[in-house]
């Protein structure tokens, strides 16, 4: 995100081209910096500050497939629980609403008794996310701020609820009619996990781009290099299995796969490919493991690989691997480009052929470099961070017309919002956010 700052609104005050004129004119002053992948947080005196000066009341809507934390591969459901067991340990009253099976250091609002996933369902999800909004939608007037992790299914909530609801999106936003979603949602305050994701709908009200993060800091680490590939994810061919068996082949290494096999097209591929690869002794499976497991599979890798063509829109197993020290070899596709730095902490491929350079060359990676960068960038602080300042931002704004505004580089483009008048909000954040208001690295 070249020449891009993350910028937070101060109270209730409206951003006209003269103000925010001068707000970006301070980007020199404050040093904002911006890195070659993602977005990291600007520290300003070499210490990291609060943006709220109380605590807020948060709702946090979850999808009911999984429980929070899962128990084993999700993404989702990971950052959801990083999200708001950080959140109530910073002093907020976090409410959310999820499968009545999880496990959080907050209120539970119980969406479903169980997780569906945990009892077997797997037919259509829209009546039970349905009912999950309903929860929270009930409930609107005990939150100063609630934020939604249900997909697109939460925008008519968001642009109907009188409390401000910030939208964080975790797949794919150039399929299936979501352009056109956005665009007609374009009043809602969203939040994208990298560049990638959102560059499809640039009319959308972008409020900020938020990296995932993880509690890194307890991943093992080994500083000798590994002697296999791993992979780890689902038995889909948009990650990459085919190219990723392709690479063991051709570089004679093997690979060992904790993944996971659930729906009939990933029976399939596992039968058509993965099996014949075990069968030839190429290929270790160990199947869906928990996270310790996993995480002694990437310490002890040559290499994480990530050959999907398919555009991620983030990429957990990236960070999850480099915080181990494992470099990571991944497809020049989606947000991977924003998350491994290139001769850095990986490579970044086009095919098969240059995947197979990148394995010769990663045993010269410096595998300390690579964990310091990861923790650095992809901490769960970070994360809390930034979401206080988006939190902050939107109270601050309430549902204001912005037309005036100009357009904020990677922050917003405030056009086409719907007015709507929340004074009580925008007080409120005028006394959360006081003078902390600054630019942030985006």
């Amino acid at each position: 995100m070249p020449g891009a700052c993350m910028m937070i609104r101060r109270g209730p005050v409206r951003l006209t081209p003269r103000r925010l004129r001068a707000v970006t004119d301070l980007r020199p002053a404050i040093g904002c910096e911006v890195g070659s992948g993602g977005l990291s947080v600007q520290r300003i005196g070499g210490e990291r500050t609060s943006t709220l000066e109380r605590p807020l009341r948060i709702g946090v809507l979850s999808p009911p497939m999984l429980p929070i934390p899962p128990a084993r591969y999700a993404g989702t459901e990971r950052v959801v629980a990083a999200l708001v067991n950080g959140l109530a340990e910073r002093g907020h009253r976090v409410t959310l609403f999820a499968p009545g099976d999880s496990q959080v250091e907050c209120e539970l609002v119980p969406t479903v008794p169980r997780s569906l996933w945990a009892t077997g369902y797997r037919d259509d999800l829209s009546s039970y996310l349905n009912l999950t909004i309903a929860k929270a939608w009930s409930r609107w007037r005990d939150f100063d701020v609630i934020h939604s992790h249900v997909e697109t299914m939460g925008l008519p909530f968001a642009r109907w609820s009188p409390t401000p609801v910030v939208s964080t999106f975790h797949g794919r936003l150039d399929v299936a009619g979501h352009p056109a979603l956005l665009d007609e949602f374009s009043d809602v305050p969203l939040v994208a996990i990298s560049e990638s994701q959102r560059r499809w709908s640039p009319r959308a009200n972008w409020v900020a781009t938020v990296p995932h993060g993880l509690d890194l800091a307890g991943a093992p680490f080994r500083s000798a290099v590994g002697s296999y590939l791993a992979f780890v994810g689902r038995i889909a061919p948009e990650k990459g299995v085919v190219d990723a068996i392709a690479l063991a082949r051709a570089t004679g290494l093997r690979l060992r796969m904790a993944a996971k096999v659930y729906d009939s097209g990933e029976r399939e591929l596992f039968a058509e490919v993965v099996a014949p690869a075990i069968d030839d002794g190429l290929v270790e499976f160990l199947g869906e493991v928990g996270p310790a497991e996993r995480d002694e599979l990437y310490a002890g890798a040559l290499a994480t690989l990530m050959l999907g063509a398919w555009p991620e829109p983030f990429g957990l197993v990236a960070i999850e691997s480099m915080a181990t020290g494992t470099p990571v070899i991944a497809r020049r596709a989606g947000a991977l480009p924003e998350i491994v730095e290139h001769g850095r902490s990986g490579f970044l491929v086009d095919d098969v052929q240059e995947a197979v350079l990148a394995v010769e060359t990663s045993r010269a990676i410096d595998r300390h470099r690579v964990r310091q960068r990861a923790l650095e960038r992809f901490s769960v602080d970070r994360m809390l961070d930034d979401y206080e300042r988006v939190y902050a931002a939107v109270i601050g704004t309430g549902r204001s017309n912005a037309d005036e505004a100009e357009p904020i580089p990677v922050m917003a483009d405030r056009r086409g919002g719907r007015a709507r008048d929340h004074a009580g909000a925008r007080d409120h954040a005028g006394a959360l956010v006081g003078s902390g208001s600054r630019l942030e690295a985006g």
